[in-house]
């Protein structure tokens, strides 16, 4: 059985940092892009970050580039999102997601990620 479980999470205040990371289990996601996303309050979830498998390829979301930072550790089976300058409009519940195909590219779409993590709360105060 396939589990992502995200850890991390937390309250921080404005301009503060937060590392979060993703512990897969189950198999190996070594040849799988995996990605962060996030839902807040009454929002749809939105792609955040995400990382091909060899992790030469990432994709940011506008609103988040040059602030967040996704990597991962094949080896550790886990991939990680270091978040700096932490605004309160990224509060939200992030999900970590993982692709079952073998693909080079490091997608952006929910509907292209089939595992999911149950999420953790960030929280960022004014």
């Amino acid at each position: 059985q396939v589990q992502l479980v995200e850890s991390g999470g937390g309250l921080v205040q404005v301009g503060g940092s937060l590392r979060l990371s993703c512990a897969a289990s189950g198999r190996t996601f070594s040849r799988n892009a995996m990605g962060w996303f996030r839902q807040a309050p009454g929002k749809e979830r939105e792609f955040v970050a995400a990382i091909n498998y060899s992790g030469g390829i990432t994709n940011y979301a506008d609103s988040v580039k040059g602030r967040f930072t996704i990597s991962r550790d094949n080896a550790k089976n886990t991939v990680d999102l270091q978040m700096n300058s932490l605004k309160p409009e990224d509060t939200a519940v992030y999900y970590c997601a993982a692709d079952r195909n073998i693909r080079y590219v490091a997608p952006i779409a929910t509907d292209e990620y089939d595992y999911w993590g149950q999420g953790t709360q960030v929280t960022v105060s004014s």
